[in-house]
């Protein structure tokens, strides 16, 4: 009985040995293929994280497809009216004297400030994707009202304006913006503009409204990869952008003062200064 037992136990030695041998073999094979499944996805991760994670991190985060780095409108060579008369002393005080340019445009934008008749934008986009295409830029009425009547102030210059790029009416039921060249036909129906990630692009916008006092935003369609996202572009402090037509009268008329900010005229006197005043028959 004890030779058998020495038997099978010799003979069950190498088996033994041979499965130990085989399990290691086997552990050795996984490990390299783990190892090489593992260099694989990391290769075919690196690859679409290069060409398309950054855009899929974006959308999931809810980041835009595009990033506004700079918005703001031109008061300072534009004749400025005020839908609210100006009638608190204090407010006549820093508009009348030698208050810093910051104070002034508080005031005269509490009493809801607007281009007279043409509004000029000027509005730096930035690409968000690996890249994108801008397909439409539309100015979106948001507010419609009579032209505003509280105070006209007129800015006197003999220079031109600077070239616009872009122009739209508000007044046509569908305004649409337009280059000088071709007045008639939307810009955007025969081009877009293509930005790749951190690429810029600048436009200048001229929108006019004579006929009515209009609060506006844009309204920008974007195409990214296969998918159409839209976003809106309101004013330099985060409220709708404005312009309004040209008032038969107002409760003030004023014009810039030799010793520094407005300094208040009569009508007679605005109508000489003011030629869209005598053009629109309100003289």
């Amino acid at each position: 009985m004890a030779r058998a037992r020495q038997k099978r136990r010799a003979s069950s030695a190498p088996r033994t040995e041979e499965a130990g041998g085989w399990k290691a073999t086997r552990t050795w094979l996984a490990g390299i293929v783990s190892a090489v499944i593992v260099a694989a996805v990391g290769v075919v991760f690196a690859a679409w994280f290069n060409a398309r994670g950054p855009d899929t991190v974006d959308r999931i985060s809810g980041e835009p497809p595009i990033k506004v780095g700079h918005v703001a409108v031109d008061y300072a060579a534009q004749d400025i009216t005020l839908r609210e008369a100006v009638t608190d002393p204090a407010d006549r005080a820093v508009l009348l004297g030698s208050a810093s340019g910051s104070q002034r445009d508080t005031v005269m934008a509490r009493h809801d400030r607007a281009p007279l008749e043409t509004a000029d934008l000027t509005v730096v986009l930035v690409g968000n994707r690996s890249s994108l295409r801008i397909v439409d830029i539309q100015p979106r009425v948001l507010d419609r009202k009579p032209v505003s009547d509280g105070a006209l102030f007129i800015y006197t210059s003999g220079g031109e304006a600077a070239t616009i790029e872009l122009s739209a009416d508000l007044d046509k039921p569908a305004p649409r913006f337009t280059t000088p060249e071709d007045p008639r036909t939307s810009y955007f129906r025969k081009k877009q503009i293509d930005l790749k990630r951190d690429e810029r692009v600048t436009l200048s916008m001229k929108v006019t409204g004579t006929a009515a006092y209009y609060a506006f935003d844009l309204l920008i369609t974007v195409l990214a990869g296969d998918r159409t996202e839209q976003m809106t572009i309101q004013g330099p402090d985060r409220t709708p952008f404005r312009v309004t037509g040209t008032s038969g009268t107002y409760h003030g008329y004023y014009t810039i003062s030799p010793l520094r900010g407005w300094q208040p005229i009569s009508r007679s006197g605005a109508c000489a200064l003011e030629r869209k005043l005598a053009k629109a028959g309100k003289c």
